[in-house]
């Protein structure tokens, strides 16, 4: 069931959702005192590591694995023998793939080590699967559809994770084929796959940018009373193709989405966290029943709420996703939601209250798991970030 307010539009907005040779060992996580916070905050903590190889995509009857067949199913039916699919590609790139290729200007967002998981200063978790489409046309590919891991550092709510999943997709066109040509080809494949996602539903074009297509598209179905953003889509930028080494008189398109946004939508899960669950409760429903699986909540365990408070003396030195981070980092899946729910100024200084909800998809907390998690965390805000607990 959807949500009020819920929108797969955030899937596009951040860069269409924005084979490499670099291989990691997980680094020793650095001590996080607040001298050393800004370069931390850059490192990959381990339990962000130890998800690197789970590769939900690719799991028998797992939803996302569900979703990821059918899409790769109409694009051959639609292109036969024409796409080749890559669902392994090694998740660390480096930022000359994620960003630099992609024309994503220095000062964005997403080069932040606020917003990326940086493993040192030339390489990083790819941010998107678009991060491999330059490498993938210099050898020579002209149609592939690409599924994998991604990985941001986001807020903590039922709808954010630090790891998801992304559909991406380009394709080259001969010699002589128009541009008006090319967008028609993209529009038509992508409503179709909208149909077959979601049936004969209502949908419309809305412009776009992304910096990697010009000109950009957003597509939205009318989902249940509200416009819901499937996907981001356009026609390849000239210097994307020419940093492949495409021909100057061959234009292309591309496509990206998430999985878990849209798996959330069409079989009704309500937490994305229920996605890494083991709990056979839930990976039993999607037992081949296709894309026609809906979720049936088996329990729903009481959450426990808990606040935190501190002052912020020198706020150029905190950032609202240490804190997010941390609590994944100290709580894990156990932590669903964290806000704030309070700030005021004093002085030069800012007073944040924070309201962390744990809740477990498996079991009831008891107050003396959710109490050693809440000290823990505390604790760990004291000792690493810059502030002062209240």
């Amino acid at each position: 069931m959807l949500t009020s307010g819920f929108r797969v539009r955030h899937v596009a907005r951040r860069l269409f959702s924005c084979s490499s040779t670099v291989t990691a060992s997980e680094p020793a996580l650095r001590s996080r005192s607040s001298d050393t916070l800004a370069s931390a905050r850059g490192r990959v903590p381990a339990s962000i590591w130890a998800k690197t190889s789970a590769q939900l995509h690719l799991r028998r009857n797992h939803p996302l694995n569900t979703l990821r067949k059918h899409i790769e199913a109409y694009i051959h039916e639609k292109y036969p023998s024409t796409f080749r699919m890559h669902s392994s590609l090694p998740p660390v790139v480096s930022t000359v793939q994620c960003f630099d290729d992609l024309r994503v200007p220095l000062g964005h967002v997403s080069r932040a080590p606020t917003d990326t998981y940086y493993v040192d200063d030339t390489t990083l978790l790819r941010t998107h699967m678009t991060a491999h489409d330059v490498e993938l046309l210099a050898a020579g590919e002209t149609a592939f559809l690409l599924c994998g891991d991604v990985y941001r550092r986001d807020t903590v709510d039922r709808t954010h994770y630090p790891v998801f999943h992304q559909v991406d997709a380009a394709r080259l066109f001969p010699s002589g084929t128009s541009r008006k040509q090319v967008e028609e080809d993209l529009k038509q494949t992508l409503s179709g796959l909208a149909k077959a996602l979601f049936g004969d539903v209502e949908m419309r074009w809305v412009e776009g940018y992304f910096p990697f297509t010009h000109p950009s598209f957003e597509l939205e179905v009318a989902w249940q009373g509200e416009w819901l953003e499937v996907l981001g889509c356009g026609l390849l930028h000239r210097e994307v193709l020419q940093r492949g080494g495409v021909s100057d008189d061959v234009e292309g398109w591309a496509f990206g989405m998430g999985l878990e946004r849209l798996a959330m939508v069409l079989f009704g899960v309500p937490d994305i966290r229920l996605f890494w669950s083991e709990d056979e409760r839930f990976l039993g429903q999607f037992n081949e029943r296709g894309i026609e699986a809906r979720y049936k909540p088996f329990s729903v365990f009481p959450a426990v709420e808990k606040d935190v408070s501190f002052w912020v003396e020198d706020i150029s030195r905190f950032h609202e996703n240490d804190i997010h981070e941390l609590a994944r980092e100290v709580c894990g899946d156990l932590v669903e939601n964290v806000k704030v729910v309070d700030t005021f100024k004093k002085g030069g200084s800012l007073s944040l209250c924070f309201r962390i909800t744990f809740r477990s998809m498996e079991k009831t907390l008891t107050h003396a798991e959710v109490n050693k998690l809440y000290n823990e965390f505390r604790t760990q805000i004291s000792e690493t970030l810059p502030v002062t607990l209240r």
